[in-house]
């Protein structure tokens, strides 16, 4: 009897033990209560020469014109990243940080978030719902090799383009041909973007495979770096992540390789799984500072 009652109380026991620990891990709206909705918001962005700052700055209306002056409102003490695996690396790290990423670089180790109840996917993108996008371009200075021609027809080939959707990118041919091996040798020398990188790594790959006589050589600094080597010619391709000044349009040719979401993301503890673009809007240029102040 003695031993009964025992069994009878360490089960009791184990039961509070499993309905306290549910409750400590859930709040009655799903949230997590390990989640201190009053912590300050940890803002991460890119650094002033990336394309994709530029794009999501100006989507975002973080950008604003002050006297006929564009300004980046970008709140003081804003975390700013050279990479975009230093954006996801600084999320993944804080409970309380939210950054943007191109939709091609998200992964397992952070959450990217709805905007305005429209998932940041290549469906949503293509037809309007999703509207934080922004183009991947290519930029010569007009005065292109055979070689480098041959590079860029690829890129809009049907291999080209398959590559670019196979990486959740929206490929921007219109109607791609397949594409034959020319058989060229050479170097080709590209600059640019951190975020279009990825997808150039993956179009080098290919590309040399069918001419395995060509050498790329490549680097990667953002979308300001690209289009400056474009324009001085000190490379052959400049890759950018956002769309062209004026002024530099005027000196380039622009090839359309990919459409880009931009994805707004959050850490995996985060509760928070769709943001209104103005709450978003309003944590870059720090007029909302802490989670509890979103909606």
């Amino acid at each position: 009897m003695k031993n009964n009652r025992i069994l009878f109380i360490t089960v009791l026991i184990v039961i509070l033990l499993i309905v306290f620990t549910g409750c400590a891990q859930e709040t009655s709206d799903g949230q997590t209560a390990d989640f201190d909705f009053d912590k300050d918001i940890t803002v991460v962005a890119r650094d002033a020469a990336s394309g994709t700052r530029g794009a999501f700055h100006e989507i975002m209306n973080i950008i604003v014109k002050e006297n006929d002056t564009e300004v980046d409102k970008l709140v003081v003490g804003a975390l700013e990243f050279d990479g975009t695996d230093k954006v996801i690396t600084a999320v993944e790290g804080d409970k309380y940080g939210i950054g943007y990423i191109s939709l091609g670089s998200v992964s397992e180790r952070i959450k990217a978030v709805a905007v305005n109840g429209a998932e940041p996917s290549v469906e949503n993108v293509k037809s309007g719902a999703y509207s934080v996008s922004r183009p991947f371009l290519l930029v010569t200075k007009g005065t292109e090799s055979d070689l480098v021609k041959d590079f860029l027809k690829f890129s809009e080939s049907t291999q080209g383009q398959k590559i670019t959707n196979d990486m959740n990118f929206i490929g921007a041919a219109d109607s791609p041909e397949e594409y034959t091996a020319s058989g060229m040798s050479g170097t080709i020398k590209v600059a640019g973007s951190t975020s279009v990188a990825p997808l150039m790594e993956k179009l080098q790959e290919a590309y040399q495979e069918l001419n395995p006589d060509v050498v790329f050589e490549t680097q990667a600094q953002g979308s300001s770096q690209g289009i400056k080597a474009a324009i001085d010619g000190s490379y052959d391709i400049g890759m950018a992540s956002r769309e062209l000044k004026a002024e530099e349009a005027s000196e380039l040719n622009r090839y359309v390789l990919a459409i880009d979401g931009i994805a707004v993301i959050v850490n995996n503890e985060n509760p928070k799984s769709d943001l209104a673009a103005d709450d978003i809007t309003n944590i870059y240029i720090g007029e909302i500072t802490k989670w509890n102040e979103v909606k």
